[in-house]
């Protein structure tokens, strides 16, 4: 009977971790595809449609660094339904018209957002010691999946089905709810931090070298793909590509993070050290990258989208798996992915804003692409570090 009733709970905790991660990507890749329809009915430059999908990453660097202490206060259980609650407002508020609601919802939806990245690496080595790497691997594909499809069916959504760029975005607002309401349960069993069990310090992390390559692969991996997301639609409609179909191979990148993340996810954890998939990942990014620089053939675009895909999902799930795989506790890994997403995200929350600014600048993709291209080679490196067997 005991051993029914830790798997019926633990059945339960796992479907909640699923249900949450179908909302945590979807409200922000649904943007990229409307960013045109958005920047002409509210009058954006390409600076201020840029900060629509720099906002959230903003929101991800501030708190995250805050999430472990909510965590300590009230357990994770509760912090992550109140940041269930603050999203599902998030995503009703900017789905109004105005410049207002939308900056103001976007940022309640990254706060929100940032809390549940934090905290569900952390549950999962608590609650899933044994089966890190199939949970995360799980859990990173849902969150991919849905993001690609949210790119993929935001422009339909406003254009045939007129919803207009606000329907289109207020349609997630249905995942946010489903995810609250199968959270609830887990809300009576909050399990606050064991604070008898030793922490590092945040100070002893800002120290640690390691910590530090985890971070910053953290961050140069997200402001790729964050990057990529805001701007890839707007790249291909100046190669003469249709407008529905940037939109489909947004989709097609992420759904191609999907195998990568997964598999990655349980090779990482059966590995000692994870060098040879830091290699693949940012080799295929970087070649990814140059081949979407290099032509306006749409058969390599897709191929090099493809390649972007996978070696994006690899980078991923090795920044999901490094918080578990280089800390010894989940008190630890809840430190150091407060510490790697904070400043991660703080990085990445620069991409979108300085792509859109370079572009501005020099009338030419070109200049943003290379700095990617230079930022991939920077992200092997620091990843080939982050991949030793060593701990915290």
């Amino acid at each position: 009977m005991k051993n029914r009733t830790i798997t019926r709970k633990g059945f339960f905790l796992g479907l909640g971790i699923l249900f949450i991660a179908t909302i945590l990507r979807a409200p922000i890749t649904s943007v990229a595809p409307l960013i045109g329809t958005i920047s002409s009915d509210l009058g954006l430059n390409s600076a201020a449609a840029g900060m629509i999908s720099t906002t959230p990453l903003l929101a991800f660097a501030l708190c995250s660094i805050l999430a472990p202490i909510s965590e300590r206060k009230i357990g994770i259980e509760k912090v992550l339904f109140l940041a269930l609650i603050g999203l599902s407002i998030g995503i009703f508020l900017r789905s109004f018209s105005g410049s207002f609601f939308l900056y103001f919802g976007t940022i309640l939806i990254g706060i929100s957002i940032a809390h549940c990245n934090v905290l569900i690496p952390s549950l999962i080595k608590r609650d899933f010691p044994e089966k890190v790497g199939l949970i995360t691997g799980i859990y990173s594909v849902t969150m991919n999946v849905c993001g690609a499809l949210a790119s993929g069916i935001s422009l339909p959504l406003a254009t045939k089905l007129h919803l207009g760029w606000q329907g289109s975005l207020r349609v997630w607002l249905v995942l946010s709810m489903l995810a609250l309401v199968f959270w609830l349960p887990q809300v009576r069993s909050t399990t606050k931090m064991d604070l008898s069990v030793s922490t590092p310090k945040q100070k002893s992390l800002i120290k640690s070298s390691l910590a530090w390559k985890i971070s910053l692969f953290m961050g140069i991996q997200s402001l790729i793909f964050y990057t990529l997301i805001a701007w890839m639609p707007q790249l291909f409609l100046q190669k003469n590509i249709d407008g529905e179909l940037t939109g489909w191979l947004l989709t097609l990148l992420q759904l191609f993070l999907v195998p990568a993340t997964f598999l990655v996810s349980i090779i990482a954890g059966r590995l000692a050290e994870q060098t040879i998939l830091v290699w693949l990942g940012a080799g295929t990014i970087f070649i990814g990258l140059l081949g979407i620089m290099l032509t306006t053939s749409l058969p390599i675009i897709v191929i090099s989208v493809i390649l972007l895909g996978i070696g994006g999902g690899c980078c991923f799930s090795l920044s999901m798996m490094f918080f578990s795989l280089r800390s010894k506790s989940s008190a630890e890994a809840s430190q150091i992915s407060g510490m790697a997403q904070s400043v991660g995200y703080l990085l990445a929350a620069s991409g979108p804003l300085l792509f859109g600014l370079l572009h501005d600048l020099s009338h030419s993709w070109i200049s943003s692409l290379l700095v990617l291209l230079a930022l991939s080679v920077v992200l092997l490196y620091v990843g080939l570090g982050a991949s030793k067997k060593v701990y915290l």
